[in-house]
């Protein structure tokens, strides 16, 4: 059986560039919520999906550091 699905999750310390990494892999800005955007940082996980080159799908979250 070959793997087509595969979960990619951020960690790491406040300001340190994961949602910025999401959206540029992506094109999503995973910082949906208003007070996400107002604050410029995540409160609530964000998701993202990302399709490989070879057809694969990568979800990407991104969590509240």
């Amino acid at each position: 059986m070959t793997q087509r699905h595969a979960i990619l999750a951020t960690a790491g310390h406040i300001d340190h560039g994961k949602s910025t990494l999401v959206r540029a892999l992506t094109g999503v800005d995973p910082d949906r919520l208003k007070e996400e955007k107002e604050r410029g940082l995540t409160i609530d996980l964000g998701f993202a999906p990302l399709e490989m080159a070879d057809g694969r799908l990568l979800g990407m979250i991104d969590v509240p550091g």
